[in-house]
């Protein structure tokens, strides 16, 4: 079993352009993941953001809501047009009042590859081998539960708006 790395594929029926405008703007990926962002997304950009419920799936929103608030930080690492948007960030970081600063950030990325049917997005987070060990196993069951739930919201705001 690979513990370093989680990798979820979703075959998506729409536009290449549009699968990557829900990526690579800040507001709409905020709106789809269920964070506020406070500014636009740039490679090299630290953005700083607070948790807010997805408005996209209801079920999903009531799991955010005991998160509600909470800041958040990610860096943005690279964004290929309609190809790769990547960032880094502090995986499973939601216990109120803990310094993550110290720790290797993991790296997370949404790959877009056209196919015959639509576009195949592939999103991976790696990097959890280096987490405290303390916090490994927490985090990794955690985001591989969690981008699960992400491939679903995401198809579900890509199918529900134009």
């Amino acid at each position: 079993m690979n513990t370093d790395r989680i990798e979820k594929k979703i075959l998506l029926r729409a536009p290449l352009p549009r699968i990557w405008r829900a990526l690579a703007d800040s507001k709409e990926f905020g709106y789809w993941f269920g964070m506020r962002f406070d500014g636009p997304f740039t490679p090299g950009a630290r953005m700083h953001a607070i948790i807010v419920p997805t408005g996209v799936n209801a079920e999903i929103a009531a799991a955010q809501k005991q998160y509600e608030n909470m800041p958040f930080d990610i860096t943005i690492e690279k964004m290929e047009p309609e190809r790769l948007f990547s960032f880094r960030w502090h995986p499973h970081a939601v216990e109120g009042g803990a310094d993550y600063s110290h720790e290797p950030a993991t790296l997370v990325e949404f790959l877009l590859e056209p196919v015959a049917d639509g576009v195949m997005l592939t999103v991976a987070e790696s990097g959890f081998d280096a987490i405290p060990l303390a916090r490994r196993a927490k985090a990794f069951s955690a985001n591989e539960q969690g981008w699960t739930a992400v491939a679903k919201m995401f198809e579900e705001y890509i199918a529900s708006t134009p």
